[in-house]
């Protein structure tokens, strides 16, 4: 049965404050645990207007704080931006206080622009040191040998599950050596979503963690009472992601009618192709939408993004991908 998860991003909507959007992360992953969702993932992203999840390990705390059964992780920490150990410790933290709950996904981009990665490495290395990057985070949270000079403490034996993240064929190459579950960026840069499937399920080596593949789908939801709200509610996304790419980023904005009068035709069709893994309109239609990405796909799992401006809108969209994702599970079980 394909399991149902959470991305949040902690989105700063206009008109609001970075204080409003992390309490509605944290009631949205409450009634994401009681929707049947199986984890809550948090994004890092800095230096952006409309993105309040920078401090992700410290946002993962809140959530978990704040819940009792959901696992809640990061979707992902971006591994070039720290050390190994500092994850390590971050987490084996997280571990020690919140037990068997947490999971860290791992990026290998900065998730920002290039000067305020530097503003957080201070050097910026040319050589790609990420696969070794993951390795050592890794031995960092295992069993520590009997004369391991540095270990992270707490961490060390924890074994926090370690998921690798991408967008391109590089992530998927490197899930499939080290044996990792795999989740691919499709809810925003889904060009190389199908290549990227078939290398990490065709090269997948099974590892001491994982014997076969286990293959996440980033899906953006925006699901309403009837497929003009679900469209209606979509626009902020659009609109923002314009922006954004447009090399004006801020807070996510209200929704609009007729969005593309605010988008140019050549920003609107880089907007459409970027967010094209995009389910949107009345239960019916997501549920249908769900059921077709999954028939061509397969995923283990789909964790569902959606950048929506009002957190009562952005509730119920969630709580209908879970209806969907419920009804799909009985007909599946009954065809079964």
């Amino acid at each position: 049965m394909t399991r149902y998860s959470i991305l949040d991003l902690s989105p700063i909507c206009e008109g609001s404050t970075a204080a409003q959007s992390l309490a509605n992360t944290l009631d949205l992953a409450q009634h994401g645990e009681r929707w049947g969702f199986t984890r809550y993932w948090l994004a890092e992203h800095h230096n952006m207007p409309g993105i309040a999840s920078a401090a992700t390990s410290i946002v993962i705390g809140h959530v978990a704080a704040g819940t009792r059964t959901i696992r809640v992780g990061a979707g992902g920490v971006m591994l070039p931006n720290h050390a190994p150990l500092v994850i390590a410790e971050q987490f084996g933290t997280l571990a020690t206080i919140h037990g068997d709950r947490i999971d860290l996904g791992l990026g290998r981009a900065p998730g920002t622009d290039g000067t305020t990665a530097y503003a957080l490495r201070r050097n910026m290395a040319v050589e790609d040191n990420f696969p070794r990057d993951v390795v050592e985070l890794m031995g960092f949270l295992g069993d520590p040998a009997p004369q391991q000079p540095v270990r992270a403490i707490p961490g060390a034996g924890t074994k926090v599950p370690v998921y690798i993240l991408g967008s391109s064929l590089y992530g998927a190459q490197l899930a499939a050596q080290l044996g990792l579950p795999y989740a691919f960026a499709s809810h925003f840069a889904p060009a190389a979503l199908d290549q990227a499937v078939q290398i990490y399920r065709e090269h997948f080596r099974p590892s001491a963690v994982l014997d076969k593949p286990y293959f996440m789908l980033a899906v953006n939801v925006f699901g309403a009472e009837d497929d003009a709200t679900g469209a209606f509610i979509r626009s902020s996304m659009q609109l923002g992601f314009a922006r954004l790419r447009s090399g004006q980023p801020g807070p996510l904005p209200r929704p609009v009618a007729n969005v593309e009068t605010l988008i140019g035709p050549q920003m609107m069709a880089m907007v459409d192709q970027a967010l094209r893994v995009t389910v949107q309109g009345g239960p019916a239609t997501v549920r249908d939408g769900i059921a077709a990405l999954i028939a061509r796909y397969a995923p283990e799992e789909i964790i569902f993004n959606g950048q929506i401006h009002d957190h009562a809108a952005r509730l119920r969209s969630f709580q209908i991908a879970a209806e969907a994702m419920q009804a799909l599970t009985t007909q599946q079980g009954a065809a079964e």
